[in-house]
Protein backbone atom coordinates (compact mmCIF):
# COMPACT_ATOMS: atom_id res chain seq x y z
CA UNK A 1 0.00 0.00 0.00
CA UNK A 2 1.28 3.43 -0.96
CA UNK A 3 1.59 6.22 1.91
CA UNK A 4 2.36 9.57 1.74
CA UNK A 5 2.95 11.62 4.33
CA UNK A 6 2.99 15.58 3.83
CA UNK A 7 4.61 18.39 5.43
CA UNK A 8 6.39 21.80 5.67
CA UNK A 9 2.94 24.09 5.45
CA UNK A 10 3.06 27.26 7.69
CA UNK A 11 2.11 30.82 7.61
CA UNK A 12 4.62 33.64 5.51
CA UNK A 13 4.27 36.95 4.25
CA UNK A 14 3.61 37.58 0.34
CA UNK A 15 7.01 37.32 -0.98
CA UNK A 16 8.10 34.48 1.26
CA UNK A 17 9.37 31.23 0.49
CA UNK A 18 8.26 27.33 1.58
CA UNK A 19 9.34 24.00 0.66
CA UNK A 20 6.76 21.38 1.66
CA UNK A 21 7.81 17.83 1.77
CA UNK A 22 6.05 14.57 0.66
CA UNK A 23 7.31 11.06 2.21
CA UNK A 24 6.73 8.57 0.07
CA UNK A 25 6.77 4.47 0.88
CA UNK A 26 4.95 1.58 -0.26
CA UNK A 27 5.64 1.30 -4.20
CA UNK A 28 5.68 -1.85 -5.50
CA UNK A 29 5.92 -0.71 -9.26
CA UNK A 30 9.14 1.55 -10.41
CA UNK A 31 7.30 4.19 -12.81
CA UNK A 32 5.13 6.36 -11.24
CA UNK A 33 4.43 10.62 -10.28
CA UNK A 34 4.30 12.16 -7.63
CA UNK A 35 2.07 15.59 -7.84
CA UNK A 36 1.42 18.02 -5.36
CA UNK A 37 -2.36 19.61 -5.51
CA UNK A 38 -4.12 22.53 -3.58
CA UNK A 39 -7.52 23.18 -2.69
CA UNK A 40 -8.39 26.73 -1.37
CA UNK A 41 -11.87 27.41 0.43
CA UNK A 42 -14.25 27.53 -2.16
CA UNK A 43 -12.56 26.47 -4.73
CA UNK A 44 -11.83 23.23 -6.97
CA UNK A 45 -8.55 21.22 -6.22
CA UNK A 46 -6.04 22.38 -8.91
CA UNK A 47 -3.08 20.57 -10.05
CA UNK A 48 -0.01 22.50 -9.06
CA UNK A 49 3.30 20.56 -10.23
CA UNK A 50 4.07 16.74 -10.50
CA UNK A 51 7.39 14.20 -11.21
CA UNK A 52 8.23 11.09 -12.47
CA UNK A 53 10.15 8.92 -10.59
CA UNK A 54 12.09 7.38 -13.62
CA UNK A 55 12.97 10.24 -15.69
CA UNK A 56 12.30 12.84 -13.37
CA UNK A 57 10.02 15.09 -15.71
CA UNK A 58 8.73 17.90 -13.79
CA UNK A 59 5.19 19.22 -15.21
CA UNK A 60 3.70 22.99 -13.75
CA UNK A 61 0.57 24.64 -13.82
CA UNK A 62 0.79 28.07 -15.62
CA UNK A 63 0.60 29.54 -11.74
CA UNK A 64 3.11 28.81 -10.34
CA UNK A 65 5.86 28.67 -13.13
CA UNK A 66 9.15 30.54 -12.57
CA UNK A 67 7.80 30.30 -8.45
CA UNK A 68 7.73 26.86 -7.52
CA UNK A 69 10.15 23.78 -8.67
CA UNK A 70 9.52 20.48 -8.07
CA UNK A 71 12.20 17.47 -6.64
CA UNK A 72 13.11 14.40 -5.72
CA UNK A 73 15.62 13.03 -3.56
CA UNK A 74 14.76 9.12 -4.22
CA UNK A 75 17.51 7.90 -1.46
CA UNK A 76 14.73 9.66 0.84
CA UNK A 77 11.61 8.84 -1.29
CA UNK A 78 10.96 12.04 -0.79
CA UNK A 79 9.41 14.93 -3.00
CA UNK A 80 9.50 18.61 -1.95
CA UNK A 81 7.86 21.35 -3.73
CA UNK A 82 10.41 24.61 -2.87
CA UNK A 83 7.71 27.44 -2.84
CA UNK A 84 9.00 30.53 -3.75
CA UNK A 85 7.99 34.16 -4.46
CA UNK A 86 4.39 33.15 -2.66
CA UNK A 87 1.13 35.17 -3.37
CA UNK A 88 -1.44 35.45 -1.11
CA UNK A 89 -3.42 33.54 -3.57
CA UNK A 90 -1.23 30.64 -3.22
CA UNK A 91 -2.63 29.85 0.19
CA UNK A 92 -4.48 26.49 0.08
CA UNK A 93 -4.27 22.64 1.87
CA UNK A 94 -1.96 21.32 -0.49
CA UNK A 95 -1.63 17.53 -1.01
CA UNK A 96 0.87 14.73 -2.86
CA UNK A 97 -0.55 12.07 -4.49
CA UNK A 98 0.92 9.21 -6.39
CA UNK A 99 -0.62 7.84 -9.38
CA UNK A 100 0.67 6.36 -12.86
CA UNK A 101 4.05 8.00 -14.78
CA UNK A 102 1.82 9.71 -17.00
CA UNK A 103 -0.86 11.06 -14.70
CA UNK A 104 0.61 14.73 -15.71
CA UNK A 105 -1.53 17.04 -13.20
CA UNK A 106 -4.93 15.29 -14.01
CA UNK A 107 -5.75 14.86 -10.28
CA UNK A 108 -8.10 11.91 -10.74
CA UNK A 109 -5.37 9.62 -12.67
CA UNK A 110 -3.87 9.64 -9.04
CA UNK A 111 -4.47 6.54 -7.07
CA UNK A 112 -2.86 7.50 -3.51
CA UNK A 113 -3.54 10.48 -1.45
CA UNK A 114 -1.50 12.07 1.55
CA UNK A 115 -2.76 14.19 4.30
CA UNK A 116 -2.87 18.19 3.41
CA UNK A 117 -0.51 20.60 5.07
CA UNK A 118 -2.08 23.81 5.43
CA UNK A 119 0.13 26.77 2.95
CA UNK A 120 -1.07 30.66 4.11
CA UNK A 121 -0.30 33.64 2.63
CA UNK A 122 -0.42 36.40 4.53
CA UNK A 123 -0.75 40.00 2.05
Amino acid sequence: EVQLQASGGGLVKAGGSLRLSCAASGFTFRDYSIGWFRQAPGKEREGVSCITSVDGITYYADSVKGRFTISSDNAKNTVYLQMNSLKPEDTAVYYCAAGPAKALLRDWAYESWGQGTLVTVSS
